[in-house]
């Protein structure tokens, strides 16, 4: 929760956020090594200084740290798990939903567990969907669509065997879609990560949302045009939103974009955590102003209404989530009454 200097408190959820496993006992090949390092240099550049950690912290933290990180520090009151596989890397994967379950099943109301799935397995795919689905409390999915597997490197929403996954999910009931359709992360390939097709899914899947992870950077104008016309397609903010440190003048000129064509509700933030720490990121954004000249070529704003929905109210609208309701919640749980004695 982040409370203003007037004291109103402003919900936060973190839409995109990690527990991973990067140690090199981890590793399955040179590729494991090249993907934590690739992320260790989005972290070196953007980062604040005082928020640099060591390779060896990054590639493996603690439960105390990220509740730490997150709950004592970051403001967050939720976060989402975007669970990601990458066992073509990793032996017992970066960052599954069975080791973020984990987290889940001891801090219930404080975490959203997304699954995934993977249209190249065909029917095995499906039912393990199923199964996912019977085992764990699997709310939304993250998808990754360059992810390498026997020799394929890359998948398509478009595809047959996708759309026979997302047929599954609307029958379960898994209404959210995360999909990674961002920066390229070494080795994958930076063309697998386009979003058109999020064009065809989003037409062809109404009942579902299509949460864009990195608002399709550096596809920022393909995406807002897609975006623009489908209903249920939404930008979350990870990656993009870290640019307001280093380079404020080009988050500026991503949020005014996304004002402008999306507007205010279908923003969510999402810190990309331990990409990220979300405190830093919170406080920047709730002082962030967008330049006037920005505002009169865009003709948008940035209120703090609006400021509100993309830290929480949105992602709370599409999980049905009771802000008032979880927040009684959350005073109570262990974090909770451990937050109120130092408040």
């Amino acid at each position: 929760m982040y409370r203003t200097a007037d004291g109103e408190e402003i919900f936060v959820i973190d839409g995109h956020m990690h527990f991973w496993d990067a140690r090199p006992e981890n590793w399955r090949n040179k590729y494991g090594e090249g993907w934590i390092r690739c992320f260790y240099d989005y972290h070196t550049s953007l980062s604040p200084e005082e928020y640099l950690w060591s390779f060896e912290k990054y590639c493996k933290y603690d439960e105390e740290t990220l509740v730490n990180d997150l709950f004592f520090e970051g403001y967050v009151d939720v976060g989402i798990f975007n669970s990601t596989y990458l066992t073509e890397f990793y032996k017992e994967g970066f960052n599954t939903h069975r080791q973020n379950n984990v987290l889940k099943q001891k801090y219930p109301e404080r975490f959203i567990l997304c699954g995934t799935f993977d249209p190249r397995q065909e029917a095995q795919g499906l039912e393990e969907l199923r199964q996912m689905a019977r085992d764990y409390p699997v709310q939304g999915i993250k998808l990754y669509t360059a992810e390498w597997r026997d020799g394929s490197r890359g998948w398509s929403l478009a595809d047959e065997w996708a759309y026979k996954h997302l047929e599954v999910c609307q029958e379960l009931g898994i209404k959210n879609i995360h999909i990674h359709k961002g920066p390229t992360i070494y080795p994958l390939d930076k063309d697998a990560f386009d979003v058109h097709d999020v064009d065809h899914a989003a037409t062809d899947f109404p009942e579902l949302n299509f949460i864009v992870e990195h608002v399709g950077l550096p596809r920022l104008d393909d995406f807002c045009w897609i975006a623009q016309q489908e209903s249920n397609v939404y930008a979350g903010l990870a990656v993009a939103i870290a640019f307001i440190h280093s380079r404020p003048r080009y988050f500026a000129e991503i949020l005014a974009n996304l004002l402008y064509w999306l507007g205010p509700e279908k923003l969510l933030f999402g810190s990309d955590y331990a990409l990220w720490s979300p405190k830093w990121l919170v406080e920047k954004f709730i002082n962030f102003e967008l330049p006037v000249d920005v505002q009169e070529e865009y003709g948008v704003e940035l209120s703090m209404e609006t400021k509100r929905k993309v830290l929480g109210e949105n992602a709370a609208r599409l999980y049905g989530i009771d802000i008032t309701a979880r927040q009684e919640q959350l005073r109570q749980d262990s974090i909770g009454r451990q937050l109120a004695e130092f408040s």
